[in-house]
């Protein structure tokens, strides 16, 4: 496993272009304030890709929405989830569709533009010699945009956690805008994973590193959401803390 940086200016990237197949997975609950606007600027900068909506029943009409999009839009498909049934098990029904459904990539990213798509080009650039692309707050030119010092600090503190847990290399183990190979994914035994909320970030990568995964990294600014609501609780932040501790013990005795 190894991991690199591969910086690279948002302005002088062009619109993806890339014989690859490559899937965009963004999962959705009450973004319909979100997703149309999202959709239009991910195909601006990308027409080539395909796009999965893995919807959890959102009462604000989301879904409904999803489906006469893709009904117009034969890049556009929609998976109906019954609820709320966590971010982690999210991510995997758009890897599990991937892999179904044979594309080259997986690009994973959040609804509500903390994931700008212009960094989507750079995203896919870096697959040509990697297993994952991270899109990196942490590496050197990526960043946060708006949040407080105690936030930042949290953020760090977690993912210092994380690779000192897990023995990770990746500078960013928390975020969700990713691009990974999907024959790499297809070694992984889903049925293991035990995350179904945010840490599945950090096991995900886990898991893919005891396979012999390659990580690269790309600068990303994060902003946070401009509208709807977080979907982050406390309750779930310590959930994800004892995962990690728990994947740690694993990790260091080598299980």
């Amino acid at each position: 496993m190894t991991t690199s940086t591969l910086p690279m200016p948002v302005d002088e990237i062009p619109p993806a272009q890339s014989s690859a197949r490559t899937l965009v997975s963004v999962a959705t609950y009450n973004e319909l304030a979100n997703l149309p606007q999202l959709v239009d600027e991910i195909f601006a900068v990308a027409p080539h890709v395909d796009i999965l909506v893995i919807d959890d029943n959102s009462p604000d009409g989301t879904g409904q929405w999803a489906d006469e999009r893709a009904s117009a839009d034969p890049r556009v498909h929609v998976l109906h989830r019954a609820g709320k049934l966590g971010l982690g098990t999210a991510i995997i029904a758009g890897m599990q569709y991937a892999i179904a459904h044979d594309y080259d990539y997986l690009l994973n990213m959040d609804a509500d533009f903390s994931h700008h798509p212009r960094y989507i080009p750079a995203l896919i650039a870096g697959m040509e010699t990697t297993d994952v692309m991270i899109g990196s707050r942490y590496c050197p030119g990526g960043g946060v945009k708006d949040w407080p010092l105690k936030r930042q600090l949290m953020s760090k503190a977690v993912n210092f956690y994380a690779r000192t847990s897990l023995g990770l290399k990746p500078r960013d183990c928390s975020g969700a805008f990713r691009c990974f190979r999907v024959a790499t994914l297809k070694k992984i035994v889903f049925e293991q994973i035990r995350s179904r909320g945010y840490s599945f970030q950090e096991e995900i990568l886990w898991h893919l590193k005891r396979v012999g995964a390659r990580f690269a990294e790309s600068p990303i600014l994060f902003a946070d959401r401009e509208r709807g609501q977080s979907k982050i609780n406390s309750r779930e932040a310590l959930a994800a803390l004892w995962i990690i501790f728990r994947l740690g013990v694993k990790n260091w005795l080598g299980v």
